[in-house]
This record gives structure tokens, sequence and C-alpha cells, in this order.
């Protein structure tokens, strides 16, 4: 049997929806959150966190945003490189969308250069 809808869930995809079709897909606990099959964000907790690179980090940290950290099996935290939404953007899809949209842009950059790698 399916779970029924997460309302966070559907929060974050009305939230986002300027940015074109976001799906959401269950894992390791959270959900990552995607725009053409690029994850550029997860949920976890009920928080909403962007993929960043130094330049967004900076700017997302002036915010106030903290990274998403989690506890390891041996007890160790360990830092992703992912940050909250601000609290501003929350309920401002505009906003929103385009943190959204330079989170996006970070992910797109890291994809193309795997791919240079190979």
């Amino acid at each position: 049997m399916a779970k029924p809808p997460d309302p966070y869930h559907e929060y974050v995809r009305e939230l986002l929806a300027p940015l074109g079709p976001v799906t959401i897909k269950r894992m390791f606990g959270g959900a990552g959150v995607m725009v053409h099959d690029v994850m550029f964000a997860l949920i976890a907790r009920d928080q909403l966190y962007l993929k960043v690179d130094d330049a967004l980090k900076a700017a997302l940290e002036e915010e106030g945003s903290e990274p998403f950290r989690y506890e390891k099996k041996t007890g160790e935290v360990a830092v992703m490189a992912y940050y909250a939404m601000p609290d501003a953007a929350a309920d401002d899809p505009e906003e929103a969308s385009a943190w959204a949209r330079r989170a996006l842009d970070v992910a797109l950059k890291a994809r193309a250069g795997k791919g240079r790698r190979r």
C-alpha cells in the first residue's frame, strides 16, 4: 500500500512550482527534491535544504541558514553541502524559487563536472 501524500512535500511542490515540474522522492528517511531528474534540494524533518557551492553557501549563511547535519551510526556528526531555505522565503514562491533556481544551477554544474571526468 502506498504512503499517503506528505503535506510538507505538497507544500514544497507548490512553493517551487515556478521552477517547473517538481518531483519529490523519499530516500534515507527524508526526500530528494528534483526538477527534470536533477536533485537540487532535500527535505529532512520538515525543512527544505538547498544544494550549495561556495557562493550560494555564503549567501545563505548571510541569511542565517544552517547546513544539513545528521548523526552517523558511529555517533559522528556529518555536515552536507545543503543549507536550509531562508525563513523569509518560506511563504514567498517568488523568493523561494529564486533561491531554488540558484541551487538547481549548482546541481547542474556539479552534474556537468561529473560527466567530464569519465
